[in-house]
This record gives structure tokens, sequence and C-alpha cells, in this order.
């Protein structure tokens, strides 16, 4: 399952979902708002997440080692949240929900961005998840292991924990202050350069339609989070032309190029 889906393009419309929940969390809120290099080097950052995501499934040998730079570079996040409470970013139960939240984003999201799972496919999907965990040091006692201890656990933490913390507000303000992009050609980055005042504003607006839409609907009430039918019916008309296009891409199109060169070499 996560051979497919991982790599795939869409992926990265899923992406700010499964982090506004993560950071949703008080504790791991604190940690992105106190260690993190997301408000000045943004772009650096998701591309290094994105890198790391990559390498969990497609790494082979590299994905443990993958696994093994995380933890340690978790060790020293600590500190206190907006509550007074202490935290630390491997306290168990953070660290595993943080990898938690990849599970029901990569579900709901399938329902507008391709077709929905079936059962066995869930469970499927479920059982990678776990091993991609597995390889991220969080062990068996920390996350549900089936489905159906999946569920009361995910409700759990929606019901006592989640809020729309510091940094959920910033990642879905229609006006952040972001740096211009600084990675591809050099005719790019000039032209982002001189339109940036112009498409920061449109990005933001576009990030937080995806953030807000492609987040579980009950994560979304959890937090507090408006979305309207208007909205739905767009995000529905966004899915349907997704799927129209994506089947007719060549592969080097559809995959991410760690995920690419993965399958290709698969196949020799």
């Amino acid at each position: 399952m996560l051979w497919s889906l991982a790599g795939d393009i869409r992926m990265l419309l899923t992406l700010p979902a499964a982090l506004a929940m993560q950071v949703a969390h008080p504790a791991v809120g604190a940690g992105v708002d106190d260690h993190s290099v997301f408000r000045t080097d943004p772009w650096g950052r998701g591309e290094r997440s994105l890198t790391s995501l990559q390498l969990w499934v497609y790494g082979g040998e590299a994905a443990a080692a993958e696994g093994r730079r995380l933890r340690a570079l978790h060790k020293t996040i600590q500190g206190t949240d907006a509550h007074g409470r202490a935290y630390h970013a491997l306290t168990p139960a953070y660290y595993a929900w943080v990898h938690a939240t990849g599970y029901p984003v990569f579900r709901h999201a399938q329902q507008y961005l391709g077709r929905p799972f079936t059962e066995a496919q869930e469970r499927a999907l479920y059982a990678e998840w776990l091993q991609v965990g597995r390889i991220l040091g969080i062990h068996d006692r920390d996350m549900p292991q089936t489905i159906e201890e999946f569920w009361p656990y995910y409700q759990k933490v929606l019901d006592n924990e989640l809020e729309e913390t510091v940094v959920v507000k910033e990642l879905l303000a229609t006006d952040p202050q972001l740096p211009v992009p600084d990675r591809g050609p050099r005719w790019l980055r000039l032209l982002l350069r001189l339109s940036w005042p112009w498409l920061c504003p449109r990005f933001a607006r576009v990030r937080r339609f995806l953030t807000i839409g492609l987040m579980p609907p009950d994560a979304r009430q959890a937090i507090g989070l408006e979305w309207t039918d208007a909205q739905e019916r767009t995000l529905r008309r966004l899915g349907r032309v997704v799927r129209a296009v994506m089947p007719v891409l060549p592969e080097r199109l559809r995959f991410m190029p760690i995920a690419r060169r993965a399958r290709q070499a698969a196949r020799r």
C-alpha cells in the first residue's frame, strides 16, 4: 500500500493536514514552537521532512538509519507547553501521536484524491504504518496494534488533548510572513522574488483550504476549525480533477524522486 501511496505527488496535498493534527497536541505544538525552524526556514524544513518520510518507505537500509537519526535529533527537544506542563519529544504518547496522524489523514484524503480504500486495504495500510513506526523506534506497546484498537485511542486524543495551538493558528494564517522560496533554478527563484508579494497570500489561502479540507472531520471539529458546505463542494470538484488527471500522467510526473528511483530499481 505505502509503496504506491507514499511517493505519489498527491501526498503533498495531505501533509499540511497531518502536520496541523500533530501540532494541535499541546506538547507537540510546544516542541515545534520552541525548537523548529518552520518560521525561519519553512521550505527547507518541509523539504527535509518530505525526504525523511520517503526514506521510511523507499530507503531500504537507509530507512533504519533515518529512524535512528530522528530519535537522536529529538533527544534534546524538551520544555514546557502552554499549560505549564513539561514535555519531551520522545515521550512515547507524544512521539506515537505524531506518527499516528498519518493513517487517518491518508484514509480521509483518499476519498477525494483517489478511490476510497476497501476494508482490506485499510487494514493492510494500518499494518504497514505500524511497521514504519517500528523503523522510527515506536514500540508496539505505544501504538494500537489493530484498527479496532486504533479508533478508540484516536478518539480519546481528539476528545482530551487537541486544541487550536499557536502553531496551528500560524499554519492556517492567511497573512503569513513566509520567506521567498529559495529552491529551484535561478529563473524560478527570480520569478518568485518578483511575484511573492502577490503570490504569498494566495498560497496561504490554498494551504489553509487543503489543510482543513483534507483533515478528517472529527479532528477538524476537535480543534475547532470551521468548514462550510461550499468549501466541501469545492474540495470535491478539485478531487474529481485530480482523479481524472493523475492516471494519464507518466510515472516520472506522478512520483517524487526518491520513490521514482526506488520503483525503477525494483523493476530491474
